[in-house]
């Protein structure tokens, strides 16, 4: 995909220059740091937002299918 943003000129050299330094292209240190910004977006929901989602019956249905058997040797913790 290609975005074009318009960026004013002290950002977009400080950026270029940011790129140089890291020896990475300064389409890779946008794509980056747009990453590292969706990865803290308080819209992203939270473990427990997503928690509070689950459908625990349905959860109990699946795991009651498994069968009980006693751990293989080595594996009891």
């Amino acid at each position: 995909m290609t975005l074009h943003v318009k960026l004013p000129e002290s950002l977009a050299a400080q950026a270029r220059e940011l790129a140089e330094r890291e020896h990475t292209t300064l389409d890779a240190l946008i794509a980056s740091s747009l990453v590292a910004t969706l990865d803290h977006s308080p819209h992203r929901p939270t473990i427990s937002e997503r928690a509070a989602r689950v459908d625990w019956a349905r959860v109990d249905a699946i795991l009651a299918r498994v069968a009980e058997v006693p751990p293989e040797a080595g594996d009891e913790r």
